[in-house]
């Protein structure tokens, strides 16, 4: 039998104790066992007559609660009805109110993360007690996995921090922190996290003198005392910013929102049950499935070491290198030093590092809440980063990441001049994007401690890091840089060498069918709306555009140099180039910049340019041309598949999700075309075949055809 994970425990005669501890877990989770015990705990204690107070501790630090077992939801999915969910709604919804109808005070004492089922759990306590400690938040993500809260957050929320509140935070997913979550009532008090279990029995002895918490349950109650117009004020406020966030591709926040407006004026009782409603019509639907493999995603990211079957262990890494201090060098220091990692950044050029230097402190110090520089972070960052133009100053560094210029040459002879300077175990690191790491190992002494580490543009933004193993990369290398990735706070997936690695390979295809689009007269418009349509964040004509036109010729000429069957090289960047039209950073690429917002406007002067390349103006339905777009970069991912880039199929739909922004509520490519099934997939191709290599089927994807099987096994 497995061990309980809620202990009950009695501080003194009439002080009850409940601790969260799962055993052999990092975190709590609320399973059906869980509650289970929960119930059996409540019913024990409610013959107490001699009880004060009943709190709720958690056993892990750092943690409270994280959340409902999602394995549990994803292992029901496939038989659950409507009026199943609906049913376990209401059972843990009943069960959580019983907090609220007990005659004694429950206080939640919160010194950690308190999210989903564990936040909504806290909000039925009767009294909150949060730590001032900077991991210590409260929140209802729920709309990120497709759904809603389902036991009872939607309706007590709104009752206790105020109706405008409770939708800010049930829609939006975001966590508060708890100084925030005091400010809006959710926190009764804030403490030191030793302080914490003596606030909470302060807290039941003044509650129990005071009686207040009687009238506090009563008035949660009652419906929101609300006037009509305000009401429908914020009901229309909310909803254009949520249709404006989502673009109408995810139902759970504007049904949350219609949710609590409608419930606003029913008894708490009425609310809870209109909410089991509304969440059994969310449960299980496609976006619902998709949010959940994006989670899992993540989750197995999270897990993964880097080296399959193998336990082999990462050094640690205390001080840092980077050389080149560009937009990416100096984004790859500002990750280090706001995860307290001693860096130091290094250029030939004494004007870039100055450069560099500014735009470090001012990302670091910047204050999301203030909007603004904070003082103190600059302070904390100060002797962590030091500037220097003498490359000496990194001898003593565990890991130097270079991010110089993309050149194969220029790589090599600063190899040349730091490897000799490195310590026996010092790792070196490449940023390139697109030039093979074996390639650039020829001529390194020790190319078992080389690899590419790949950070994607803007760094502060994108979680993704491609861990690029060469030929001669030793294990030990690729699990001490995944460590490291994760240690900042970066998600990174292992990439067998090759041109393009994992995302700029699958990036390349999509790419360059839009320029045979151009060519086929579809107009540069109709091109990004398609793949806006399909929930890209924008267009491949954009991203030529944001990528830098110069950029964007040179990578794609190492694709086709790589895959000239299927790569076709066209006339139409060069010509932009010669036009010194190379995107954003010059005001001009496919479209024009040269506005007060700096957004992209047609610009007359791209017709006359592109004329001598593209036939006459036509159109295509909007469905053939996300065909065009994404059919090609699904082939490249089954043919990268089939040579071994990634591990496992998974790595591509987390690289696509987290490296391009495809669009989450699609789970992933290969999640997304796997609801089709292989079969479907080649009808959909046939019709293209003749347009050449690009869309010819490849053997993966006929044998998964052949054997009815998935993507996902």
């Amino acid at each position: 039998m497995a061990s309980p994970s809620l202990t009950l425990s009695f501080p003194r005669a009439d002080l009850a104790q409940i601790t969260f501890d799962t055993p052999g877990k990092s975190a709590n989770i609320l399973s059906s066992s869980v509650l289970d015990e929960l119930d059996a705990i409540l019913d024990g204690l409610a013959a107490n007559t001699q009880l004060a107070g009943l709190i709720f501790v958690s056993g892990k630090p750092g943690v409270f609660i994280a959340g409902a077992d999602l394995r549990e939801f994803v292992a029901a999915m496939p038989t659950i009805t409507e009026a199943e969910t609906y049913r376990l709604c209401r059972r843990g919804q009943q069960l959580f109110a019983r907090l609220s109808q007990v005659p004694f005070v429950t206080v939640a004492a919160i010194g950690g993360t308190c999210l989903g089922g564990g936040a909504e759990l806290a909000c039925w306590c009767d009294r909150r007690v949060m730590s001032t400690h900077d991991r210590c938040e409260l929140g209802l993500p729920e709309v990120k996995l497709g759904l809603i809260p389902g036991w009872g957050g939607t309706a007590r929320v709104p009752r206790i921090a105020g109706l405008a509140n409770a939708i800010e935070l049930i829609t939006g997913g975001e966590p508060l922190d708890a100084r925030s979550a005091y400010q809006w009532g959710l926190a009764d008090d804030l403490v030191p996290a030793e302080r914490l279990m003596a606030a909470a029995q302060r807290m039941v002895d003044d509650e129990k003198s005071s009686g207040k918490f009687l009238r506090d349950r009563e008035r949660w109650s009652r419906p929101i005392a609300i006037d009509a117009t305000e009401l429908a004020y914020l009901s229309a406020a909310a909803s254009a910013t949520i249709q404006q966030q989502t673009k109408g591709a995810y139902p759970a926040p504007i049904a949350a929102l219609e949710l609590m407006i409608e419930a606003s004026s029913d008894p708490l009782e009425t609310a809870c049950d209109k909410e089991a409603q509304r969440m059994s019509t969310l449960f299980g639907s496609p976006v619902n499935k998709a949010l959940l493999n994006v989670f899992f995603l993540n989750d197995r990211i999270k897990r993964d070491s880097g080296i399959a079957g193998t336990e082999t262990a990462p050094r640690t890494i205390s001080h840092v290198g980077i050389i080149g201090a560009g937009i990416m060098g100096s984004g790859i220091a500002a990750a280090h030093v706001k995860r307290g990692v001693a860096t130091r950044l290094t250029d030939a050029d004494k004007n870039a590092l100055a450069k560099g230097d500014r735009a470090i402190f001012d990302e670091v110090a910047y204050n999301r809440k203030a909007k603004g520089p904070d003082l103190q972070k600059a302070l904390q960052a100060t002797p962590l980063l030091q500037c220097t133009q003498d490359l000496m100053e990194l001898a003593h560094c565990d890991l130097v990441v270079e991010a110089v210029v993309e050149n194969a040459d220029v790589k090599r002879q600063v190899y040349s001049r730091l490897e000799p300077l490195l310590g026996e175990n010092g790792l070196l690191a490449s940023n390139t994007s697109t030039i093979p790491i074996s390639s650039l190992a020829n001529g390194l002494k020790r190319p078992d401690r080389f690899c590419g580490l790949h950070f994607f543009n803007p760094v502060r933004r994108m979680q993704l890091v491609e861990v690029i193993r060469g030929r001669e990369t030793s294990d030990e290398t690729v699990a001490t840089l995944v460590a490291h990735a994760k240690r900042i706070g970066k998600l990174p997936i292992v990439v067998r060498d090759g041109p393009g690695f994992l995302v700029n390979r699958l990036l390349s295809p999509y790419m360059n069918e839009a320029l045979h689009l151009l060519t086929e007269g579809i107009e540069l418009r109709e091109i990004d709306r398609a793949a806006r349509w399909f929930g890209m964040p924008m267009g491949p004509i954009a991203l030529y555009d944001m990528v830098g036109i110069d950029t964007a010729f040179y990578a794609g000429r190492t694709m086709w140099e790589a895959f000239p069957d299927r790569v076709i090289a066209s006339p139409i960047l060069p010509a932009l180039i010669r036009k010194q039209r190379l995107g954003q950073k010059s005001g001009k690429g496919f479209y024009s910049y040269q506005n007060r917002k700096g957004v992209p406007q047609s610009d007359p002067e791209m017709s006359q340019l592109l004329e001598p390349y593209c036939q006459p103006t036509r159109t295509l339905p909007r469905e053939t041309l996300v065909d065009r777009l994404i059919l090609p970069m699904l082939l490249e991912a089954t043919r990268a598949l089939s040579e071994a880039v990634v591990r496992d199929p998974r790595d591509v739909d987390f690289g696509l999700i987290f490296g391009l922004g495809f669009p989450a509520y699609r789970g992933g490519l290969l999640f997304d075309l796997d609801k089709e099934g292989p079969r479907r997939i080649l009808e959909r191709l046939r019709p293209y075949e003749a347009l050449g290599s690009r869309f010819q089927p490849t053997s993966y994807l006929r044998q998964l055809a052949d054997r009815d099987q998935r993507f996902y096994q």
